[in-house]
């Protein structure tokens, strides 16, 4: 029998944060106790869990003592000045933030694809960025079967990814317009209400952003394919949940249609759609991810293009957290 754990959530209060408390209850995750962590703005609110209600402590320096994992999804700077501390405690942490994703160190899992690496933790496990995690549900088994030299993707992510701000930024600014008020922004930069911005996270000297390197460098580490190449342009859309990834991807072996719709088929987490296509209002809510419009490239050579869903706030975040703690 398993045995129950005293979990601890840092960013309980967040989009993702929330999250992570329905996939553990949903998933029966064992639970002997739970420890709701975020900013003293939140301290004191409560959320539920199994019919209980959970008070929101304030983040601080002695938040883990007695705590056996750790989920965190408060930030790069939280993680990084948290981390060790829970670690420290004899927890072991999985972070959903960028800060520990590059590190040597540090596995980088999603459990349908290297969910092995995870053994080899020294107490803090990686949760890869969204984008990557739900393009790589679909990419890998494709790989596994022709070998991926690179690609070239587009992203359609939804205001999700940005928090839960982000979605009532979307949700006030349909509301303004459909009044005709004036339209307020803090969280994006341009009006995402029936618009589009091509820009996820700060730009490179290279004219990349922060967030479309990801996928070449994560993707790299989780494959553990290091020539993998990758040239993505991550566009915000007025979407509330789920990301979508159009996708060319070019391998070293010949493709065949056959071939690859049989291992999207039979590739875990993923559901592939051979009639229609999967759209983000579908994802939504959803544990898997879906696959559609598979098609020959007519510009590379061994070429396959597809159409990928999957849900930001489960898959790309909250549940790949809580399958990483099940691997523990």
């Amino acid at each position: 029998m398993t045995k129950p754990y005293r979990v601890a959530i840092v960013g309980a209060s967040g989009a993702v944060g929330v999250e992570m408390l329905r996939v553990m209850e949903r998933r029966n995750f064992p639970v002997a106790s739970l420890r709701l962590l975020a900013s003293p703005r939140s301290a004191g609110s409560t959320l539920a869990f199994r019919g209980e209600e959970h008070t929101i402590e304030p983040l601080g320096s002695d938040s883990f003592h007695g705590i056996d994992i750790a989920l965190f999804s408060a930030g790069g700077d939280i993680s990084r000045t948290h981390a060790g501390r829970a670690v420290d405690c004899g927890a072991v942490v999985v972070d959903n933030s960028s800060a520990f994703r590059m590190s040597p160190e540090v596995p980088l899992v999603v459990p349908e694809i290297n969910g092995a690496d995870a053994k080899n933790h020294r107490g803090i496990i990686a949760n890869p960025n969204c984008t990557t995690a739900i393009t790589l549900m679909a990419l890998h088994p494709l790989h596994r079967a022709f070998g991926v030299k690179r690609i070239f993707a587009s992203s359609y992510q939804a205001v999700s990814g940005a928090g839960a701000r982000a979605i009532n930024e979307l949700r006030n600014q349909v509301a303004a317009i459909a009044k005709d008020h004036p339209v307020e922004k803090e969280v994006f930069p341009h009006q995402i209400a029936f618009n589009v911005i091509p820009q996820v996270d700060s730009f490179l000297p290279t004219g990349y952003t922060k967030e479309e390197m990801k996928m070449e460098n994560e993707g790299r580490r989780i494959m553990h394919l290091p020539s993998f190449r990758a040239s993505v342009t991550c566009v915000r859309v007025p979407v509330y949940r789920a990301h979508s990834v159009a996708l060319s991807a070019e391998f070293k072996k010949p493709v065949s249609l056959d071939a690859a719709k049989s291992a999207l088929r039979s590739a875990p987490g993923l559901q592939f759609l051979e009639e229609g296509y999967p759209m983000p209002i579908d994802a939504a809510g959803k544990d898997d991810c879906f696959a559609g419009r598979l098609r020959l490239d007519c510009a590379l050579e061994n070429g396959l293009a597809l159409w990928v869903c999957g849900d930001q706030l489960l898959k790309g975040a909250a549940l790949n957290a809580v399958q990483i703690a099940e691997l523990l």
